[in-house]
Formats: structure tokens, sequence, C-alpha cells
């Protein structure tokens, strides 16, 4: 347990700097915004029907660890991959006790393939470059082993852009993305509104199949 600061991405393709240079600026503040929304029910439900009791986990892009924590503390041994190291860093003060290591999509270095049962990924994949997308899909769905399950969501958007932080917002094809799942079996897919950020959020679950 504890937080590996360690970079894993080993000279591959790595998550939008501007995006993880915003988060490394003001961690505190953006880890205060997340753990004072309220509770996304939606996601917990949807990891009770769906994710493996007891089975290894990982929540990819897990910010300051309130999703992660979350995980563990309801059956779902977790461990919060993020590339920010300022959130990895308030995501240990906020949550000892909880595994954090330091990880990227598109590439994901640390993680070995077939090794997870869960896979989480809300709302990263829209702070990705249009053209890493498809590949970090791809990364998602290699790291489960058959049967396993990817919870992956992204803010519904019409157009690229950058917030006032300087994060950048890509608008996420949906066909693209369910392309990328390849032989994967898409169990749910479904588009509202977060109850806990008010943000119009694309859903989908997939289990990859033996």
């Amino acid at each position: 347990m504890g937080i590996d600061l360690s970079v894993q991405t080993l000279g591959g393709a790595e998550m939008d700097e501007l995006t993880v240079a915003a988060y490394d600026s003001r961690p505190e503040s953006f880890a205060e915004t997340w753990h004072t929304q309220s509770a996304p029910t939606e996601l917990h439900d949807l990891v009770r029907r769906f994710f493996h009791p007891g089975r290894p986990t990982a929540d990819i892009g897990c910010g300051a660890g309130r999703d992660t924590a979350w995980l563990t503390g309801n059956g779902y041994p977790a461990i919060g991959y993020d590339p920010s190291i300022g959130l990895l860093t308030e995501a240990g003060r906020r949550h000892p006790g909880i595994d954090f290591r330091c990880d990227s999509l598109p590439d994901l270095n640390s993680i070995a393939d077939a090794s997870l049962a869960n896979v989480l990924c809300e709302t990263v994949i829209m702070h990705l470059q249009p053209r890493d997308i498809a590949s970090s899909v791809g990364r998602l769905v290699n790291i489960l082993c058959p049967g396993g399950i990817l919870y992956l969501s992204w803010r519904v958007a019409d157009s690229c852009r950058r917030d006032d932080h300087g994060r950048l917002y890509s608008a996420v094809d949906e066909q693209q993305v369910l392309g990328a799942l390849g032989s994967a079996v898409v169990r749910f897919s479904d588009q509202q509104i977060s109850g806990s950020s008010g943000a119009s959020i694309h859903t989908v679950i997939a289990e990859r199949v033996a």
C-alpha cells in the first residue's frame, strides 16, 4: 500500500501535458471540489451491477482517489492510477492505506495484460488527444482478464476545447469507442446527466470475452 510516484510511461505516449500541468498546479483545489460533490450514485449502481466483487480492480485516471477509496471500501480491491503527481499526493493524503501509482493512458506500461477483473475509467478519455483515444480504449480492454468488465465514460461534447485551467476536453466519437472495444461485448450504453458533476456523460460497460 502507499503511493508510487515513479513515472511509468517509459518513453511512450502520455496524457495531454497541459491537462496534467493544470491538475499539478492546484491539486488541493481540484480534490476539494471532487470530494464535496454529491456522491456519483449512478456510477455506484452500475459498479454493483456489473463488477466482480473481491477481484483485482483498477481506477484509471483516479485523480484524488475518491472513487478508488469507494471501490476498495465496497468490496472491489482497487489500485488508483493517474499521471498527475500532485493529484496522487493529494489522494494519498486523503486516503491513507489505498494503493496509488503513477501511470497514464494510452500506454499504461505498469499494468500487465489480462491482469484485472474490473477496470474503472471515469471521465478520463476526453482529456486525451483525439488521435490517442482509440488506442487507449483498446489498451483498457487488453488489461482485462477474460470475463473482465470495463466501465468507461466521457463527457459529451461537440468540439474539442480547453477550459479556463487549460484542461483539454476532446469530442469523443461514440462509434470510434465502440469500434476500439474490438471483440469485447457491450453490456450497457447510455447517456445521462451526472448527479455528481451535472455534466452530460456517456457510459459504456463492456465485457472482455474469452
